[in-house]
């Protein structure tokens, strides 16, 4: 049998609002639908990219982790997905003035926005063997984004250099966020 989403009650439970209550919803386990989201951020159904970028972006509210595995939820029905790394995949930033402080703004392929800040920080993961840095930024509810690599170049080039420690820092919303060591 292939598990169908019912497309009007997700439509009514975000239409209101960005962010529906994922945390009063406690359907049952519905089962495993074959939505997967790959290291990018590409949302696949068996497979196939979805064409109408729409409905990974509506997926993407209704997406929660809980136990460390992936759901598309809504009151009456509870899915579980594949992803690869993170749900999230941020691809472009903007420098802000709010309040005469500077703030880091990031977009995702989902058009999420998130603000850099210590309720939404940056960490740097360093692959064991290759030394290469991941930057990955929280999100919401335990879920985090990683950013682009070319992002991540974005950010270097305007980081603050401590140069006595040695480590490169992003300043957003008045505090300080490592990007790296040198």
């Amino acid at each position: 049998m292939i598990p169908t989403f019912d497309f009007n009650n997700i439509l009514n439970s975000v239409a209101s609002s960005n962010k529906p209550p994922l945390h009063l919803w406690n359907p049952e386990l519905s089962g495993d639908i074959d939505i997967t989201i790959d290291e990018q951020g590409v949302w696949r159904h068996c497979g196939d990219i979805f064409k109408r970028a729409q409905i990974p972006n509506l997926f993407s509210r209704i997406l929660c982790k809980e136990a460390g595995e992936y759901y598309l939820k809504t009151p009456v029905e509870k899915w579980r997905i594949s992803v690869a790394d993170v749900p999230f995949y941020f691809i472009h930033f903007e420098k802000l003035q709010k309040n005469d402080t500077q703030v880091l703004s990031f977009v995702s392929l989902n058009e999420d926005v998130i603000e850099l800040s210590d309720t939404h920080p940056l960490r740097v993961s360093i692959n064991a063997e290759t030394q290469e840095p991941s930057p990955y930024i929280q999100v919401r509810d335990g879920m985090e984004g990683k950013l682009s690599r070319n992002l991540y170049y974005q950010l270097v080039d305007m980081a603050i250099n401590d140069e006595q420690q040695q480590r490169l820092y992003l300043q957003s919303h008045g505090s300080r966020f490592l990007l790296g060591a040198y």
